[in-house]
């Protein structure tokens, strides 16, 4: 047991996930969960992942010894600012946004050890294209990383608890500073997400071409491509506004390599564009070797999800 009474704002994928795993696992006595919609309320009530659900922060955050901020990030700062009002002084803040910097920043304008609470960012590195609590699963996070993001306002204990946590979630967890995070998740997740949006809207959106044909031979890598960008739009329009500086370096760089390989294409530079292949294959070579991608585990993820709606 690692706390007595905790409190997730926001029961979506990651939330409804988290909550599961804290119940299932007992590292919790009391796990409240908010949202504010109150279709997913009666949703997870109905699933009985929790002990209380509430659209009340006050109920939710009255003497609760952990805080999981699970929202889009962009609530962030109106929440923190609520839970304020109730937070009692010893809690832990956490959160599972997808970028650091602005999230803590929103958190600790509120909260912070000044205000006696306890702050340590973090970011379970896990997912898929499906929101909403009836989407959530328990081994979601099995065998992903969590990082952490803690600063000033953090403390070697509180750290130490959210480790457990996430280790007892089956994550392996990992330290980042906010910035570094944010640059590294904006290479290796939201310039990757970006392109997908890009491409399916283009696609779509193709004079010529008949809908029904995309839709029907989409077998290959635009099916790839349709699975990211199916993703929570509310979540991802917030990543691109509060992580905006990085991703626009990336994508600038991405627009002069995408005009280089124009270039080879239209000079007939067969040689460079094999190349640049070549260094691909060995980059997906290198995800596979460190266990990034597992075909067996996301089988087993989709068949439980199936079970558990079922």
């Amino acid at each position: 047991m690692l706390f007595n009474k905790a409190l997730i704002l926001g029961i979506g994928l990651i939330g409804s996930s988290l909550a599961r795993n804290l119940k299932e696992k007992e590292l919790v006595d009391t796990l409240v969960v908010y949202d504010k919609n109150k279709e997913n309320l009666a949703k997870a009530e109905n699933l009985g992942f929790a002990d209380i659900y509430t659209d009340s922060i006050k109920e939710g955050a009255s003497d609760a010894d952990l805080i999981i901020f699970a929202t889009p990030v962009c609530a962030f700062g109106d929440l923190a600012k609520e839970v304020a009002q109730y937070v009692k002084k010893g809690a832990v803040i956490s959160d599972v946004g997808s970028v650091k910097q602005y999230s803590l920043q929103e958190i600790e304008k509120y909260l912070n050890k000044d205000m006696g609470v306890i702050v340590v960012g973090g970011h379970p590195v896990a997912g898929t294209e499906k929101s909403g609590p009836e989407n959530g699963f328990t081994s979601l996070f099995k065998g992903r990383w969590c990082i952490l993001t803690p600063d000033d306002n953090s403390t070697p204990e509180a750290i130490k608890k959210l480790t457990k946590m996430w280790e007892s979630c089956d994550m392996k967890v990992d330290t980042m500073e906010t910035a570094h995070h944010d640059k590294v998740m904006a290479a290796v997740s939201h310039l990757p997400q970006l392109i997908a949006y890009s491409i399916v809207g283009t696609v779509a959106d193709l004079e010529g071409y008949e809908h029904k044909e995309i839709i029907k031979y989409s077998a290959g890598g635009f099916r790839d491509f349709t699975r990211i960008a199916g993703s929570d739009p509310t979540m991802w329009r917030d990543i691109f506004l509060t992580n905006k500086q990085t991703v626009l370096e990336l994508i600038q760089r991405f627009i002069e390599d995408l005009v280089a390989l124009e270039r080879n294409i239209r000079w007939d530079e067969g040689d460079k564009m094999f190349d640049l292949f070549k260094r691909t294959q060995k980059i997906r070579k290198d995800v596979i070797e460190a266990k990034q991608d597992q075909p067996e585990h996301e089988k087993r993820i989709m068949e439980e999800l199936k079970k558990q709606q079922a």
